[in-house]
């Protein structure tokens, strides 16, 4: 079954890599969306894909790259929509 799901994460994750890393743990599990920073230091990550993919992402989160110090992951599941490909903005 194929979810969306889309997640604000908090802490120190602007310039330690998270976006990029994140990229490429989607990629490696076969997710597609975004990865964004905000204007108030936290990350979006928009994850669509297979369920199980989408939630071993969402758990990826919570661990990022080593320079990262995540604070909370938020998710709220949203309907499904066609993403293609995983891109950082």
């Amino acid at each position: 079954m194929k979810i969306c799901k889309r997640c604000r994460v908090t802490g120190r994750v602007q310039g330690v890599f998270y976006r990029a890393s994140t990229q490429e743990q989607a990629q490696r599990l076969g997710v597609s969306g975004y990865a964004k920073n905000l204007p108030d230091g936290s990350v979006e990550v928009l994850a669509c894909g297979e369920a199980e993919a989408v939630e071993a992402l969402c758990d990826w989160l919570w661990q990022g790259p080593p320079s990262a110090r995540v604070s909370t992951v938020a998710c709220e599941q949203l309907e499904q929509m066609s993403v293609k490909g995983f891109v950082t903005g």
